[in-house]
C-alpha cells in the first residue's frame, strides 16, 4: 500500500506499476511483449542448441554466440515473466529482497553482455588484422578467461548497487513507477540522502556504456583500416563476418543509450515513454541477436535449415 510522502516506513515488499499512465492498455501492450519474449526464447535456445550439438561449430566465434544466447535468455527471463504477470493478473507485488535480486541480475547480465561484445570485437580484430596467428592468440583458454572476466566484471560493477540499498531501511513509498526493479527507480524512494548511490550508478554506467563503446569502436576502426588493405574478394568476405557483430552491438547499445539519455535529461518526456524504452533495451538484444547471427552467419543458417528439414 502507498503511504504519504511525508512519512517514512520499512516496506516488506514493493509494488511495480508496470507502465504508469498506460494501465488501460496493459492487456494490449502485453501482446507484442509476449510475442517478442517467446521469439527471443525460441531463437536464442535454438541457436545455442545447434552450436552445442554441431561439433563443426565449436569455434571461438560460435562459442561467444552461445554465451551471448545464455545471457540473453537469463536477462529476458528475469524481467518479462514478471512484467506479463503485471499485465495479465495484476501481480504487482515483489518482495523487498527479491526486488534487490532482480535489480542485481538485470544490471549484472546487461554488463556481462557488454563484456561479451567487447571480447567478440577483440576476436574479430585478431581474425582480420592478424589472421595467421588467430589460432595461436584466440585459444580455448583465452575464451574461457575472457568469459570469466566478463562475468566477474559484471558482478564487481553491479553488486555494490543492491548492497548500498540495503543500508536504507526507511522509504517514502513502496510503489515503484517502473515495470521492474531498476536501480534509480528504487533509490529515489529511499528516505535518506541518496547522492552517493546516484554517483555510483553514474560511474558504473560510464564504465560500461562509454568505455566499452569506445574500446569496441577503436577495434573496428583498426579492422576497417586492415580491410582497406585487402583485395576486393577478401574484403567482402571479411566485411560480411563483421556486419553481424556490428548489427548486434547497435541493437544492444542504442536502446540503452536512448533510455539513459531520456532518464537523465528528458525532463519533458512522458514517464511511460521512459519505461517503454527501458523495456525495449531488455528485449531488443535477445530478439535481434539470434536473428542477426542466424541469418547473417552461413554456417548457423545452414544448420538451422538442416535441423528443421
Amino acid at each position: 500500500m502507498e503511504t504519504p510522502n511525508n512519512s517514512c516506513f520499512q516496506p516488506s515488499f514493493f509494488v511495480l506499476l508496470g507502465i504508469p499512465g498506460l494501465e488501460h492498455l496493459h492487456v494490449w501492450i502485453s501482446v507484442p511483449f509476449f510475442s517478442i519474449f517467446l521469439s527471443a526464447v525460441i531463437g536464442n535456445f535454438s541457436v545455442a542448441l545447434i552450436i552445442v550439438l554441431e561439433t563443426s561449430l565449436h569455434q571461438p566465434m560460435y562459442i561467444y554466440f552461445t554465451v551471448l544466447a545464455f545471457v540473453d535468455l537469463t536477462l529476458a527471463n528475469f524481467t518479462i515473466p514478471k512484467l506479463l504477470g503485471i499485465f495479465w493478473f495484476q501481480n504487482n507485488k515483489i518482495d523487498f529482497h527479491v526486488c534487490l535480486l532482480q535489480m542485481f541480475f538485470v544490471h549484472a547480465f546487461s554488463t556481462i553482455e557488454s563484456g561479451i561484445f567487447l571480447a567478440m570485437a577483440f576476436d574479430r580484430y585478431v581474425a582480420i588484422c592478424n589472421p595467421l596467428r588467430y589460432s595461436v592468440i584466440v585459444t580455448t583458454s583465452v575464451i574461457i578467461k575472457s568469459g570469466a572476466l566478463a562475468v566477474l566484471r559484471g558482478v564487481f560493477y553491479i553488486l555494490p548497487l543492491p548492497l548500498l540499498l540495503r543500508r536504507f531501511h526507511l522509504y517514502t513509498s513502496n510503489i515503484i513507477l517502473h515495470s521492474y526493479c531498476e536501480h534509480m527507480a528504487v533509490v529515489r524512494l529511499a528516505c535518506a540522502d541518496v547522492s552517493f548511490n546516484d554517483h555510483v550508478g553514474i560511474a558504473v554506467g560510464f564504465m560500461v556504456l562509454v568505455m566499452d563503446s569506445v574500446l569496441i569502436m577503436t577495434s573496428y576502426v583498426m579492422i576497417l583500416r586492415a580491410l582497406l588493405r585487402l583485395t576486393a574478394e577478401a574484403r567482402l568476405k571479411s566485411f560480411g563476418t563483421c556486419v553481424s557483430h556490428v548489427c548486434a552491438i547497435l541493437c544492444f547499445y542504442i536502446p540503452i543509450l536512448c533510455s539513459s539519455l531520456v532518464h537523465r535529461f528528458g525532463t519533458n518526456v512522458p514517464h511511460h515513454t521512459h519505461i517503454l524504452l527501458a523495456n525495449v533495451y531488455l528485449l531488443a538484444a535477445p530478439l535481434m541477436n539470434p536473428l542477426v547471427y542466424g541469418i547473417r552467419t552461413k554456417q548457423i543458417r545452414e544448420r538451422v535449415i538442416t535441423f528443421f528439414s
